[in-house]
């Protein structure tokens, strides 16, 4: 395998401009704003003005959005969208990467009016991908165990990053990713779309349980238990890597094993469904900047004990039927909200018929993830699911896992983000990587 450092290259003036900028500001949680004049991009003209990206990753969730599909919410993906230019492709499966370089190709022709075009160029290696100093961002829909890391070496490379959840599969690498993003002050979008799309439920449910109208908040459902981590061993039986396959940088920082004919089989969870639930709970929780002080299990069920003395339960709310796709279960002293992808409903259902006021919680509001992205490109403002907030929402569920791993209540400093005095539960905040690669 290619074991080279991972260099930056020379920049353009203008990323110069960016990094020197983002220096200046005081990154940790507040919004950069850069004029667009700075990106050198218009509302709509040349390629040249267009937001430049290069996609990572081109399977069912990658190749979803840059192409389009059912989920991704937008017919043609970011093809499709006209301040956007694909300029690279990277898949360590050949295949994959040669057939999506050949449809951006194809449709770029078209547009073009031309009966050739050369706009795109697949890589095999992301590394080569992100020394390019032409490309502005990447979205990353990879195998879960690399969303971290590349996301790091995306932000040192300079580059904007849209990253598929779950974002970090180790507390330890949420924490890594979140600092590299701020420190290149680079624009961060999780792939927790629940916050955008859906027609606006979860945004509504969220406002109305920090507006109050179910009384004061007791506890949450989430519908899902805790994400434990573990490397996955043992692929069965060794066969003959395909060609045109890399099966060693496939593996990446996972440990090594022989390849036993299905790479899906490695697919380690690390919170991959359950970033989404406890997204949605962090946002009506108003927890985006914290966390809990305790987790534990109580009469089987998975716990998560805030400071304010809500509690967040790893279940299904008895008797609930809606929560069953992304969803959470509100409950107040005056009632209950629950939501899902297909429903929003409450009990007493009068909730949801008298409409927010002024004086109100409104939330972040957008109607389209991807588009929120690209608009946070620009601008350099803070994205609805931004680094900080992709952190506490992939580390909430994985508190949840060690916790069920150890099999007992553990403590937790929601301001350090740390166990104190514990070093059992410390030891799982990480996961060893196969060198050469680490955080």
């Amino acid at each position: 395998m290619n074991t080279r450092c991972f260099p930056l290259r020379g920049k353009s003036s203008r990323r110069s401009f960016l990094k020197q900028t983002a220096a200046a500001a005081a990154v940790f949680g507040t919004p950069l704003v850069v004029p667009s004049s700075a990106l050198g991009h218009t509302p709509r003209g040349s390629p040249n003005n267009r937001i430049a990206m290069g996609f990572i990753g081109l399977g069912n969730q990658g190749g979803g959005h840059l192409f389009g599909g059912g989920w991704t919410y937008l017919t043609g993906g970011y093809l499709a969208r006209p301040e956007v230019q694909m300029l690279a492709v990277c898949d360590v499966w050949r295949h994959k990467r040669e057939a999506a370089r050949q449809r951006i190709d194809n449709y770029c022709a078209e547009e073009a009016g031309k009966g050739s075009y050369t706009a795109c160029t697949a890589y095999n290696d992301f590394r080569d991908l992100l020394d390019r100093s032409d490309i502005d961002a990447v979205l990353i829909g990879t195998p879960n165990h690399w969303h971290a890391l590349m996301t790091i070496m995306a932000a040192k490379a300079g580059k904007d990053v849209y990253c598929e959840k779950p974002t970090a599969i180790t507390v330890a690498e949420s924490l890594a990713a979140a600092e590299a993003l701020q420190r290149y002050g680079r624009v961060f979008q999780a792939g927790t779309q629940q916050r955008s799309e859906y027609g606006g439920k979860f945004r509504r449910a969220c406002e109305l349980v920090r507006s109050g109208r179910i009384g004061r908040l007791q506890c949450v459902y989430a519908n899902i238990g805790g994400a434990e981590f573990r490397w996955p061993r043992g692929f069965g039986t060794a066969k003959p890597v395909p060609e045109g396959f890399d099966w060693d940088l496939f593996l990446g920082p996972a440990p090594w094993s022989p390849y036993g004919g299905d790479s899906g089989a490695f697919l380690c969870d690390g919170g991959n469904w359950e970033q989404h639930h406890y997204d949605i709970v962090q946002w009506g929780l108003d927890a985006d900047r914290t966390g809990p002080v305790e987790i534990g299990t109580e009469n089987g069920k998975l716990f998560y004990r805030f400071a304010n003395g809500v509690v967040v339960y790893g279940c299904v709310y008895p008797g609930e039927k809606v929560g069953g796709s992304g969803g959470a279960c509100f409950v107040g002293s005056e009632g209950r909200i629950a939501v899902d992808r297909e429903n929003l409903v409450a009990h007493p259902a009068k909730i949801l018929q008298e409409p927010l006021g002024p004086d109100d919680v409104h939330l972040y509001e957008c109607t389209s993830h991807s588009g929120n992205f690209l608009e946070c490109v620009r601008t350099r403002q803070r994205t609805i699911c931004d680094a900080l907030t992709a952190q506490r929402a992939a580390a909430l569920p994985l508190l949840g896992g060690i916790a069920q791993r150890l099999g007992r209540t553990v403590h937790w400093d929601p301001v350090q983000q740390r166990f104190p005095n514990d070093t059992a539960a410390t030891a799982l905040l990480s996961a060893p990587m196969r060198p050469p690669w680490h955080v």
